[in-house]
């Protein structure tokens, strides 16, 4: 090729056919059919030019684009280091968005709209894909051909099917390998002698049943996660009929935990976990023990029982702080089942199924000896498999492995109203505010940010511009709940509210005789408010993903407009705080934008 052929415009129709504006050498080689050598020394020359930009990257290609690709600020440019298995990603398009959450972690995000992703070994394992061609061409259709991380891809992938725990046929539970040399060089080097009994083959150890949680959690942490297919003990019977049709994808939810015996459906809020869970139900028809974090919860799921199934009231019972009833069907608190006075009564049933509802729980000190208890299938349900510990691991070992979906998919088809999710800059209401928030440091500086008086009239305002909708704003603080209320004229509900007048309160929005609620974090969680249109977040606890996808879920139904509003006083870590908050919702595809406040105090 002549340098009358390698043109900018050629190069520029490369960039284009490898349908990516960041590439190596080696790619633009092949999309011009010229030696990578060759091409090299044209894009040096063209670079002398002014017309290409180089970016030299540590242990990694020097990688090439057009120079007046800075100049497009609302195109997508992505942006691969294979070496460190990291993905930038300025002004993504959501179908980019959508494709990166099936196999990538977001790390990160900056308010010009960069994103910073990380490939991981856990999501991989994790990608809702049924073989590696599969993923590996979700992957392609964002990154192009990317050698180096699809090898890499392609070893996870094979890592996540090579250790089984299984029950012999005479009753004791066996760990197998794929090979001699993975139980040699991986089991027997990394578990400790109390979780292994004897060996049986070169493939297979006698594994301590009293220990199959350590196990897999050492192997999952050793990169190697454990497919769980014991046959545990058998549960009561239970006649169970659905009186409802499960949507297409939460029939595809049950077929595969039927198939798994385990595992964790992921979905988005408003996406029907719980009417799938009651198919779980249906299929396994056994004796089943629901664990929920609060009494409202024990409610609510009391309700669609009854409502969605063709149980009755003799066959369904709570138990909790207010009422103590086991049934074959028994709803009760984490907390009560974890208990020594009450966990004997748990124990000597013979449950067929345990559902953890809003299983990120369970890895807390508080919340795991529940995993202990005994069941043939196990059950988690989250929209935010998340925690800030970096714990979600344990999720997965000691419950089972994800049964996940495509989030745009199901915004795509109208099932779940994708929310439209904005962080709002509040200023400081006056000097006397920016100057006692300079005078703290610590937890008290970032209480001062949060309770900062300028957001009272920044939520009076998008009430006032949202006036025919119904709104819940949300409060991380009791006396910013007051103030707010106050100012308001609305209801503040806390945990400090009675339970009675709670729900009579939670009843009232529901049935459209109040279109406000300000409420604390009591009602992050699962609490059924189905008819909410708008989230305000007046402040929030710190940078947590979970309680951003949470509060956005409580407007995600299928009708109507979602919208969410995060405020953070601006020139503060809140701003940083926001961004981290949305963080799970954006690597679900979900837009968010970032604005300045509108209320009439910053005029």
């Amino acid at each position: 090729m002549t340098d009358d052929e390698f043109t900018r415009e050629a190069v520029h129709d490369a960039f284009e056919a490898a349908g990516q504006p960041v590439a190596s050498a080696t790619t633009l080689a092949r999309e011009l059919g010229v030696a990578q050598a060759d091409a090299h020394e044209e894009l040096g020359r063209l670079a002398d030019e002014g017309a290409l930009e180089r970016l030299d990257v540590e242990n990694d290609p020097t990688v090439w684009y057009p120079s007046d690709w800075l100049d497009l600020t609302d195109r997508e440019r992505v942006v691969v280091f294979p070496r460190r298995r990291q993905v930038v990603v300025d002004q993504p398009t959501q179908f980019t968005r959508a494709r990166l959450a099936q196999f990538a972690y977001l790390d990160a995000t900056n308010r010009s709209g960069g994103y910073i992703y990380e490939i991981r070994p856990e999501d991989i394992w994790q990608a809702p894909y049924e073989d590696f061609d599969a993923l590996l061409e979700s992957m392609r259709a964002v990154l192009g051909d990317q050698p180096v991380i699809e090898d890499w891809v392609h070893d996870q992938w094979r890592r996540a099917n090579v250790f089984r725990l299984y029950t012999h046929e005479e009753g004791y539970t066996v760990l197998e390998a794929g090979s001699p040399e993975l139980m040699g060089n991986v089991a027997e080097q990394k578990l400790p002698e109390e979780v292994i009994r004897a060996p049986i083959s070169d493939t297979e150890v006698w594994a301590n049943e009293d220990e199959t949680a350590k196990i897999k959690r050492i192997l999952y942490e050793a990169g190697y996660p454990v497919k769980d297919e014991r046959d545990l003990e058998e549960g009561d019977p239970l006649d169970v009929d659905l009186d409802l049709q499960l949507r297409p994808y939460q029939q595809d939810w049950v077929d595969r935990f039927v198939e798994q015996k385990s595992g964790v459906l992921v979905g988005p809020p408003g996406s029907g976990k719980t009417v799938a869970a009651l198919g779980v139900l249906e299929a396994v028809g056994g004796e089943t023990l629901v664990l929920v974090p609060s009494r409202e919860l024990a409610t609510q799921w009391r309700d669609e029982i009854l409502t969605k199934t063709n149980l009755g009231h003799d066959d369904v019972g709570e138990y909790h702080g207010g009422t103590k009833e086991v049934r074959p069907i028994t709803i009760a608190t984490y907390r009560i089942a974890g208990m020594d006075r009450h966990r004997q009564l748990f124990d000597a049933r013979r449950w067929g199924l345990i559902v953890y509802d809003e299983v990120h729980h369970v890895p807390s000190n508080v919340y795991r000896r529940s995993a202990d208890l005994q069941t043939r299938h196990r059950l988690g349900l989250s929209a935010t498999p998340v925690r800030e510990d970096d714990r979600e691991k344990d999720i997965y070992t000691l419950i089972g492995p994800p049964i996940g979906t495509d989030w745009n998919l199901l915004f795509d088809e109208g099932f779940v109203q994708e929310p439209e999710v904005e962080i709002r800059y509040v200023p400081w209401s006056d000097d006397d505010a920016r100057a006692e928030y300079a005078k703290r440091d610590g937890h008290e500086r970032r209480m001062a940010a949060a309770q900062n008086p300028a957001k009272v009239e920044e939520v009076r305002h998008l009430l006032r511009q949202h006036s025919d909708k119904k709104a819940l704003v949300f409060v991380d603080y009791l006396d910013q709940g007051d103030e707010i209320s106050e100012a308001l004229d609305v209801p503040f509900i806390s945990g400090e509210t009675p339970h009675i007048e709670r729900e009579r309160l939670f009843d009232e929005f529901r049935r459209g005789a109040r279109d406000t609620l300000v409420i604390s974090r009591v009602g992050d969680e699962g609490i059924d408010l189905p008819d909410a249109e708008v989230a305000i977040a007046a402040s929030g606890l710190g940078g947590s993903r979970r309680q951003g996808a949470q509060r956005a879920g409580r407007t995600m139904r299928p009708a109507g407009r979602a919208l969410m509003f995060v405020l953070a006083t601006r020139g503060t870590e809140e701003e940083d705080f926001a961004r981290s908050q949305l963080r799970h919702l954006a690597s679900k595809g979900v837009t968010v934008r970032e604005a300045d406040g509108e209320s009439p105090t910053q005029d």
